[in-house]
């Protein structure tokens, strides 16, 4: 458990004691079963992952849904306005990651535009309701293209070799993609995704080696991760 996480349930442990506390001495009415408790479970882990996790787009749709069904469990909103508002807050929220990945820079689409120029291919890789492993030990790695669809993907770079910056592309649907990095090779991840995410897991992390991999990750319901 992250030590964010650690803290946010120990307030929120603490919170409840004062008010069953203040309840026992009839200095508050405090009522855990209050209309709408229910959504607590929505809104609790939708703010730790807007804390923890580096795709917050699945945690803002929560954070919204949550918030709504609240108001709506309260009577401040009805329920039918709130199937009605679904879509668009799902649009919006989606349309906002799109026009903040735009404006980034990205220094893997140059990378990739000069591989194109220097007429190199990076090496392909897919799995379709299967699981495929990738092993490039010995080989000079100049960079990937992953999709994983209803599968799994296992790519294994500890045994490669690394003489320049390097990209991969990593797209997992309903599946999820695992890269294993050496320890000496930095990571930067950049995570496009719905329903999933993209992390770096090594516990070991080196930031001043001369080369960088650059993995930009999409995850619809599926998970791309470093270790």
């Amino acid at each position: 458990m992250k030590k964010s996480t650690k803290i946010i349930a120990g307030v929120a442990l603490i919170a409840v004691g004062v008010l069953y506390a203040l309840k026992v001495l009839n200095l508050f009415d405090f009522n855990a079963f209050f209309k709408g408790w229910w959504t607590v479970f929505i809104i609790v882990p939708s703010v730790v992952g807007l804390i923890n996790d580096r795709d917050k787009t699945g945690a803002c749709i929560g954070l919204a849904a949550g918030v709504l069904l609240l108001l709506a469990a309260r009577g401040i909103l009805e329920y039918g306005i709130i199937w009605k508002l679904a879509v668009p807050l799902i649009l919006a929220v989606i349309g906002i990651k799109l026009i903040v990945g735009g404006v980034r820079s990205n220094k893997s689409y140059v990378i990739s535009e000069q591989m194109k120029q220097e007429g190199k291919t990076p090496r392909q890789g897919y799995a379709a309701f299967s699981g495929s492993k990738i092993n490039y030990a010995g080989e000079v790695f100049e960079g990937a293209e992953l999709n994983a669809v209803f599968g799994g993907i296992d790519c294994d770079l500890r045994g490669a070799l690394f003489n320049s910056d390097c990209v991969i592309n990593a797209t997992a649907v309903f599946g999820g993609i695992d890269i294993f990095v050496p320890d000496n090779i930095n990571v930067k991840v950049n995570s496009n995704s719905l329903f999933g995410g993209a992390s770096d897991k090594r516990v070991n992390r080196t930031f001043n080696n001369q080369y960088t991999l650059y993995v930009n990750a999409t995850g619809l319901f599926g998970g791309v991760d470093v270790k």
